[in-house]
Formats: structure tokens, C-alpha cells, sequence
């Protein structure tokens, strides 16, 4: 086992890599002002940076053009209920009063929950954890080693922090399809030290409320694989299951079904509350939108244009230590292929469009 090019290389971190040297999905840029340094977040995978277990890295730049690294920052421990060997999604790191709480998606394939499979889909313990520490830079340690942050017997994925007008802090996540059918976007306040949720979820929205989204597809059973490709969580090699997979009727005993991924929110200028989400159009990753109609995180949530097509998506904005907006997310949705892309943002007021 070897890494998949010098910019893979955890051993050996190097001081020149660009955005187009580094297989990189789900993208995440916290900016920190304090050091004047843009940390780039994405997953740690054996197969490609020849790590003994998934975990997450890091990248460090100044200027968005030249990264160092990469540096591994959170490895799975032995001892959580995840399995070291099953993956590590969706990493994302929030600043929170004076320290630093990384979310990332982690699973276990062999602790099944209750349902038959979904297009070959098993049903499992998934989910994403909150680690803290005091630095970027970690390392990362787990608030809680024995459950993700969300109840177990929901299949969950690509949790982000939302800290309502009230400063509670939310998280607000996917819940998967492979459960769900109509995969939903949906939120639960954490408790005191973040290692779990208080109350009931509240249902923002389903997948299918997108109204580009067609009904039906037509597919062969074989287009789900092709879709579904490699990524940090599987094999580099492989088509294995990944975070998402194609909306279509794959098979006509099967139900069709909707994918919602990459919650992250936002407000404008003007007080907006938007939410950036992906999903699928044919076969193709869709970077999209949706507003709250009441500004509030519990919605109502109407659905706008797409942002970016053309095998796009799970983005999230940051700006720029000038004030500028910028987008970042992956394209095209197979790893290794898939490769980081900056986008100039406009904030009209009442929502996000591309320069």
C-alpha cells in the first residue's frame, strides 16, 4: 500500500500543494483570523494516504492557492463504538467560545438496525460525533465514545452546528435515505456538553421538495455503482456505498428514492436564513439552496435554484479575510477524481448567488 500522490502523504506533509493536487471530498474552510490561516478539512482514508485507520486532515494555506500538508488531526480510536476501518464523512470545524469542535460522520457496517436493505443498502449504526480541541490543528478528541451525538437508531449523516437566536446550539443533519426513502434534512438541540441532543428532531424538509428533482429516472440497476464511486469512507479502488447515491427507480420492485446531503447554513446581509444542501439531477451531484420563509431555523424552507451542476457538490461558504464570499466543494463525486473548486459568492440580501 502506497499513497496516491505527494499531496496524500500524512508522512511526509509538503509545503506547495494546489487545489488540484489533492483527491479531497466534502470540503470544509474555517478560517482563523487569529493566525491568519485557512484550514482545509476533508477525510483521511488508508488507501490513499496510507493511514492505519480513517480519520481526518487538515491542509493550512494563506492565500487559497498554495497548502501545506496534509496533517492528520482525528483518527478513530479503538475504543468507540465506530469501527476504525468503516469510514469517516463529512469532517467540518466550528469555533466555538475559544475552542474548536470538529463534526464528522463515522459508522459501523456490522451493527445493523432494524429494516431490510434499500437498493442494496444495509441499515446500520451511522452517524456523526462532535471531538474538541483547543487548537485547528488538534488532535481531536471524542466527546463521547459510545454513541454518535444522535439517537443510534437513526442512520444520520453530514451533521453541521447552527447557533439559533437564542445562542442555542442545533444540530441539523441529514437523515438517510437508505432509512428514509425521502431522504429529510432535520435538526435537534445538543445538550449542555455536546454529547448528545435534548427533545424531538423537527423536520426541515425531504429531498423531494426540490422542484428540479424528476419523479422518475429511467436507469439500469447497474447506474447506482457507477454513481456511487469511491470516497475517503471505501476502498480507492472500489466501487463501494458512499454518503449519497442516485435518486432514480433503480428497480422496479424498489421505491425511488430522494438523497439530501451537506446541510450547512447561512445568513445574508439581510437576514436570510439560507441552508446550502446536494443532492442528485439525472446522475449528476447538484450543488443547491433553500431559504427559511419565516427566517427561522424551523422554516417553513422554500427551495431555489441550483447553485452548481455538472457532478457537483457538498459545499460550504466562507469568507475570505477581505469580506469575500467564497464557495467550496467537490467535483466530480468519484474519489480519487474528485478535486476541490473555489467559486466567487454574491450575498444579494435575501440569498447566495455565484459571481
Amino acid at each position: 500500500m502506497s499513497v496516491y500522490n505527494a499531496a496524500c502523504d500524512v508522512a511526509r506533509p509538503g509545503n506547495h500543494h494546489r487545489l488540484e493536487d489533492i483527491p479531497a471530498h466534502d470540503p470544509f474552510v474555517l478560517t482563523d483570523a487569529h493566525s491568519g490561516t485557512y484550514y482545509l478539512y476533508t477525510g483521511a482514508a488508508p488507501q490513499l494516504h496510507e493511514t492505519d485507520r480513517y480519520g481526518v486532515l487538515v491542509y493550512k494555506s494563506t492565500d487559497l492557492e498554495q497548502w501545506a500538508g496534509p496533517y492528520l488531526v482525528f483518527s478513530i480510536p479503538d475504543d468507540s463504538w465506530a469501527h476504525p476501518q468503516h469510514g469517516a464523512w463529512a469532517p467540518e470545524v466550528h469555533a466555538y467560545q475559544g475552542r474548536y469542535y470538529l463534526f464528522v460522520t463515522l459508522h459501523h457496517n456490522d451493527r445493523l438496525l432494524e429494516g431490510e436493505p434499500i437498493q442494496g443498502y444495509t441499515k446500520h449504526w451511522r452517524g456523526t460525533v462532535i471531538a474538541v480541541s483547543d487548537t485547528p490543528e488538534g488532535p481531536f478528541q471524542l466527546l463521547n465514545e459510545e454513541r454518535p451525538v444522535l439517537p443510534e437508531t437513526m442512520m444520520t449523516l453530514d451533521g453541521t452546528l447552527y447557533i439559533d437566536e437564542q445562542q442555542q446550539p442545533w444540530i441539523v443533519y441529514c437523515h438517510e435515505w437508505v432509512q428514509m426513502i425521502d431522504g429529510t434534512i432535520e435538526a435537534m438541540r445538543l445538550n449542555d456538553d455536546w454529547s448528545g441532543t435534548v427533545g424531538e428532531p423537527v423536520h426541515l424538509f425531504s429531498g423531494s421538495a426540490a422542484p428540479w428533482l424528476p419523479s422518475t429516472l429511467s436507469h439500469s440497476p447497474d447506474s447506482l455503482q457507477d454513481q456511487v464511486g469511491v470516497d475517503p469512507a471505501s476502498s480507492a479502488d472500489t466501487a463501494l456505498p458512499t454518503d449519497t447515491a442516485s435518486i432514480s427507480d433503480m428497480a422496479p420492485h424498489e421505491p425511488t428514492v430522494y438523497v439530501t446531503d451537506g446541510c450547512q447554513l447561512y445568513r445574508t446581509s439581510g437576514g436570510s436564513l439560507v441552508m446550502l444542501w446536494s443532492s442528485y439531477e439525472h446522475d449528476s451531484y447538484v450543488q443547491t439552496i433553500a431559504r427559511s420563509v419565516s427566517g427561522s431555523l424551523e422554516g417553513p424552507w422554500e427551495q431555489l435554484d441550483p447553485l452548481v451542476r455538472e457532478d457537483s457538490g457538498h459545499g460550504m461558504l466562507f469568507q475570505t479575510f477581505d469580506g469575500a464570499w467564497k464557495l467550496i466543494l467537490h467535483r466530480p463525486f468519484r474519489i480519487p477524481e474528485s478535486r476541490c473548486h473555489l467559486f466567487d459568492i454574491v450575498d444579494t440580501g435575501d440569498s447566495f448567488r455565484l459571481a
